[in-house]
Parts: C-alpha cells; sequence; structure tokens
C-alpha cells in the first residue's frame, strides 16, 4: 500500500506534486491545520504531515495519529511541532534548516540600508505631504565597519553582501576557523573588540542562555557613540529595554528589529522611537523562500517514507532500525562526551578528532559523531540537532576526524573526543559498561571513572591536602547538596581533576568562593 501524507498548510503546487509523482497518496487540505478538532479526527489514515506555521503538532494530536511516521516542517523553526511527545512515538520530525538562508540575509542587509538612510520614517513624512529634505540627514555605508555576531550561514551570506557594498566586516563566532574567516574575506575578531570598533552591528546567532542579552546595557556602553544595531536573528538577543536608554541618550544611533522578545509584539520598548525601524518577523517571508522550502520538505519526506532515508531530521540520528538498541548508549556517551568539551570551549574550534577503540569502531560511527558534534556545539548554538551538526561545522571551517582501531587498552569500548583551538588541546574519553551508563573514564590524560549527572562541577587543582575540605565546607555552608565526588591526578603533589554531581544549579555566588579557594585552578558548572 503506497504511503498517505497529509498536508494541511499552504504548500505550493510544485510541493504537492513532488508527493503524488513518487507514488506516494496526497491529501491537500492547506486551511485544516487550524481546526484541532477536524485534525485529530482525520489525522489517523496518515503515514506523513506536511506543515508550515498554522499546524500545532501536540502530544494531544499524536496519541491520535497511530500510523504517522513522520512530520515535515516546511521552515527552520518546530516550535509548533512537540519534539519529545513525537520522539516517544517514534515518529521523525524533519525541518528544512537551511532554504531561508539567503532571504533572511537580504532582509538583514535592506534592514541596514533603511536604517542608514532613514527610509520609512522619509516615507511616511513625505506621504503625509511634508518635505523634510534637511531632516533626514543619512550616513553612507561605503568603508563603514560592519560587525557580525554569528558568522554561520546566514552571518556568511550577510557578510558577503556587505564586502559587495563596500563595507569592512569584522566577525565574532567561537566556531569560526581562521581558516574559514580568510576564506569569507572577514577578519575574525573577540567580541569587545567588535563592540568597539563596528559602526554597525548585525546579529545570526541563535537564542542561547550564552546570547540572552549579548547587547546590554554594558555592551553598549562599549560601543561607538551612535553605532547602529540590526537583529534579524531571534528576540532576546539584544535587552530592549537597555537598547531604548541607548537610544534616547544617543549612543546609539538607530536599531532596525525584525524579531522581538515577545512576539507577535503589539507593544514594545523600541517603538515609537523616531531612530528605530520595525518589520514583524519578515525574514523569511519571500516567495522564493517559500517555494524552496516547500519543495525541499516534500523531497526529504519522499525519501524516508519510501527508502527510510532521513535528513534534517531534528529528533533521531541516521541510523537503521537494526542497529539502533546496540547503538542508542553509545550515541548517549558521544553527546555527553562532545558536551562536556563544549562547556569548557570558549575559542574557535579548529579541529575535532574523535576515536573509536574497540567494538564501538564496528558500529555506525558516522551517527556517533553526529551525536558528539550535537553535543559539543550545542552549548554555544543551541538548536544544533545531531543531524545538523556535521553541517554546521563544515560551515565553521571545523576539521573533522574520525579514527577506528582495535580495542588497546582497558575496555571493550572507548570513545575518546579531542577538540583543538588556537589556545589549547584538550581531550575526554568515554565508555559504556554492562549497566549501559555513559561514563567517563580519562581527562587530559587523568584516568577517572565517573557517571554523567544533570548538574556538575569540573575543576582543575593542584593535588595539596585541604581541597577537598575546603570545596565541601564552600558547598556545605551554601546548603548544596554534593551527590557524588570523583577525583583523579597526573601525580602526587602535581595537577589534579574533579567531577563533582550536585544537587540543583550552582549559584554564581557559590561558583566565585570555590574559583577563590587556594589550590583551584579552574572551576565550571557543566550540565547534562
Amino acid at each position: 500500500m503506497a504511503p498517505k501524507v497529509l498536508i494541511s498548510d499552504a504548500l505550493s503546487d510544485a510541493a504537492v506534486q513532488i508527493f503524488k509523482d513518487r507514488g506516494i497518496e496526497t491529501v491537500f487540505l492547506p486551511k485544516l491545520g487550524p481546526d484541532k478538532e477536524k485534525l485529530a479526527a482525520t489525522i489517523g489514515e496518515f503515514d506523513g504531515l506536511a506543515i508550515r506555521s498554522a499546524t500545532k503538532v501536540t502530544a494531544k494530536l499524536l496519541e491520535r495519529a497511530g500510523r504517522l511516521k513522520v512530520v515535515g516542517r516546511a521552515g527552520i523553526g518546530v516550535d509548533n511541532v512537540d519534539i519529545p511527545a513525537a520522539t516517544a512515538k517514534g515518529v521523525i520530525v524533519m525541518n528544512t534548516p537551511f532554504g531561508n538562508s539567503i532571504t533572511t540575509a537580504e532582509h538583514a542587509i535592506t534592514m541596514m540600508l533603511a536604517l542608514a538612510r532613514q527610509i520609512p520614517q522619509a516615507d511616511a513624512s513625505t506621504q503625509a505631504g511634508k518635505w523634510e529634505k534637511n531632516r533626514f540627514m543619512g550616513v553612507e555605508i561605503t568603508n563603514k565597519t560592519l560587525g557580525v555576531i554569528g558568522c554561520g550561514n546566514i552571518g556568511s551570506i550577510v557578510a558577503d553582501r556587505a564586502q559587495g557594498l563596500h563595507m569592512r566586516v569584522i566577525a565574532f563566532d567561537p566556531f569560526l576557523s581562521p581558516e574559514r574567516a580568510r576564506d569569507l574575506g572577514v577578519e575574525k575578531v573577540e567580541l569587545a573588540d567588535l563592540f568597539k570598533r563596528a559602526d554597525f552591528i548585525t546579529l545570526h546567532t541563535p537564542l542561547t542562555e550564552k546570547t540572552k542579552n549579548i547587547v546590554d546595557a554594558a555592551s553598549i556602553a562599549t560601543m561607538k557613540k551612535g553605532v547602529r544595531i540590526i537583529n534579524c536573528a531571534r528576540g532576546g538577543l539584544v535587552d530592549e529595554a537597555a537598547l531604548r536608554k541607548a537610544l534616547d541618550s544617543g549612543q546609539v544611533a538607530g536599531a532596525a528589529f525584525d524579531v522581538f522578545v515577545e512576539e507577535p509584539a503589539t507593544e514594545n520598548p523600541l517603538f515609537g522611537h523616531p531612530n528605530v525601524v520595525c518589520t514583524p518577523h519578515l525574514g523569511a517571508s519571500t516567495n522564493e523562500a517559500q517555494e524552496n522550502v516547500a519543495l525541499q520538505v516534500a523531497e526529504q519526506m519522499s525519501d524516508y517514507l519510501l527508502n527510510g532515508a532521513i535528513s534534517n531530521a531534528v529528533n533521531f540520528p541516521s541510523i537503521s532500525a537494526e542497529e539502533a538498541p546496540k547503538l542508542k548508549p553509545f550515541v548517549a556517551l558521544a553527546e555527553k562526551l562532545g558536551s562536556f568539551a563544549g562547556q569548557l570551549t570558549e575559542t574557535g574550534i579548529s579541529k575535532v578528532q574523535i576515536t573509536y577503540e574497540g567494538a564501538v569502531a564496528k558500529m555506525n560511527v558516522k551517527a556517533l559523531t553526529s551525536a558528539a558534534l550535537s553535543g559539543l556545539l550545542k552549548p554555544m548554538l543551541g538548536d544544533v540537532n545531531v543531524v545538523s551538526a556535521p553541517v554546521v561545522a563544515k560551515e565553521r571551517g571545523m576539521v573533522i576526524e574520525e579514527t577506528t582501531r582495535e580495542a588497546e587498552g582497558d575496555y571493550d569500548s572507548l570513545i575518546t573526543v579531542t577538540v583543538t583551538t588556537d589556545r589549547q588541546s584538550r581531550h575526554v574519553s568515554g565508555t559504556v559498561f554492562a549497566d549501559g551508563r555513559p561514563r567517563i573514564v580519562n581527562i587530559k590524560g587523568i584516568r577517572m571513572d565517573a557517571e554523567f549527572g544533570p548538574s556538575m562541577i569540573y575543576i582543575t587543582n593542584l593535588d595539596k591536602p585541604g581541597f577537598i575540605g575546603k570545596f565541601s565546607s564552600t558547598l556545605g555552608d551554601a546548603g548544596i547538596n554534593i551527590a557524588t565526588f570523583h577525583v583523579g591526578r597526573e601525580a602526587a603533589g602535581g595537577n589534579a581533576v574533579a567531577l563533582i554531581e550536585i544537587d540543583g544549579a550552582l549559584p554564581a555566588d557559590v561558583l566565585a568562593k570555590v574559583r577563590a579557594l587556594p589550590q583551584v585552578q579552574q572551576a565550571r558548572p557543566l550540565r547534562f
């Protein structure tokens, strides 16, 4: 029996035809998505569901979707899909992460030009019957410095277009290698340097804990007086209240925003300011982008339903049903090892080496490498998944090396992740024992045996008496319970590491006290 797909939001005729041409029974009901009752009553007949943003794929809907195998989102955002519920039901969720890139980049350039010449304000004034030629004094962008925060797929396109406009482009992106920066023709800089030098600043980074309010009152104070800020990426990257104050004071000459903390944005601190340009999240709104993502999702869903190929899945690696049970604990191990390294890495990564020894070397190491890269990149980039991680790493010019070999040590299977930056190289190794739980067994050459916990503290210290007591007292005084405590050292009196699992998060003031302990060289909170 041929697979059956429901299209519940507006997709182009060409996308619908792709399904039909490949022998898939297709039902096109573009206005069904918002009607939850009718959708729930219908969904049980279908193997695939193609959507945009109007259809909400909830846990309740998935309960009614007995045949459903794949949800395809024409676009990048999957906020309207309950990913954990879909995963629990074995439903693959695919998106189209790169179909909107050019359109979003062009919108950022358009916003920058509109801001430089006050186009919206001048248009409104002129059409109101005024002729305020002297009021709207703009600035040239030629030879100005554009600071790009986040130089991935969209940011690199913005950089290219800006260079065509004869701007100097500097970029901050911890995952942008020096080689990739040279290829793009941009100067890679630290964030503080970008803030000081840029005439225009444009943001192209996901919203994560590290990037939230990356532009705040403190950073704005270090910028050039008269800087102009463009945000077509995510609401929350800029402290909107702080920016409004800076606009009022003249520290910031203007701002152009397509995204806001609260959307739909009917009220906002930026609204009403004469030097602000706003659009209602139009970054992906062109005919070409909407067509590209529709065609792409149709091809991806067809490939999966007809031959099992998985591409751009946000909740599942590319592995077969036969190998999944054996591979699952090693996928978890690889992702946690990558996450461990990623949470300790703040500078640009040039190379990632992943070594598989023993039985794991004979498994699907591509899926394991994707998992490791996903864990590595997620602390900074947030929305990376096991499928997109290799593409994201390649975009940033990282060299990825996989090595497989026979078991040479004490473990039947061992995975080692080595991350090389412009400052250092560090490695971490782990294994899975018979209980199926991932463990860290080596950090920077120091042997250890520690399970991963939700909240941990990683410490490098000098191996001298008194450290454990002082550390334990510091946490005890703060009312923080230690769940497990694992230590290792190079030699007596030398460098040592400690990995401590605690109950709950580590407050910033307690972390400061830990870092101030005499023997401590480094202390970092970790989340798994």
